[in-house]
């Protein structure tokens, strides 16, 4: 898939079909998120992926949201250690949305899906997955190939008009 094609597929998506996702492209998944642009190339994520079926069933209760990480193939626990202050926090926030969107650009490019969830309980995600103190779980990214429909590009997204959304010069 060309790369213009990959972003006009790629949509959140919430049922999996029950089929694992090949190591090798799970490794090119990660590779996308691991090369993403970081403000002073700092890096401070980590990507803890879970594809134990019981492991993932858990994962999706620590949040209201993250009921579709259960049926996933795998889910990605990004992981950021705890911010000095609210500028780090925020500009960790902003590189973290960079690598989960080349994350899922990439898995597009496969035909596999993603979905994001928030992750509410801190404490029994540090338990599960066994993180540092100084760490903590920003994000769930869920993969798996779509149960409804294939990945591919979305003729009309459900988005604002392109003239209602940019603005040249000034407002």
């Amino acid at each position: 898939m060309e790369t213009r094609d990959a972003l006009r597929a790629r949509r959140n998506v919430r049922s999996f079909a029950d089929r694992p996702i090949p190591e090798a492209q799970l490794v090119e998944i990660l590779e996308a998120g691991r090369r993403a642009p970081s403000a002073n190339n700092r890096q401070h994520w980590d990507f803890l992926v879970s594809t134990d079926r019981q492991e993932l069933e858990q994962l999706a209760t620590l949040w209201q949201g993250a009921g579709h990480v259960a049926s996933s193939a795998a889910t990605i626990t990004l992981v950021l250690p705890a911010p000095d202050d609210e500028r780090q926090a925020m500009i960790d926030q902003f590189d973290l949305g960079q690598a989960v969107m080349a994350m899922a650009v990439a898995a597009a490019d496969l035909g596999i899906g993603s979905g994001h969830a928030a992750i509410a309980d801190q404490a029994r995600c540090r338990e599960l997955l066994g993180l540092p103190a100084d760490r903590y779980g920003a994000y769930f990214l869920a993969l798996g190939y779509p149960a409804d429909r294939p990945i591919s590009p979305v003729a009309s997204p459900k988005r604002r008009p392109f003239e209602e959304v940019v603005h040249r010069g000034r407002w």
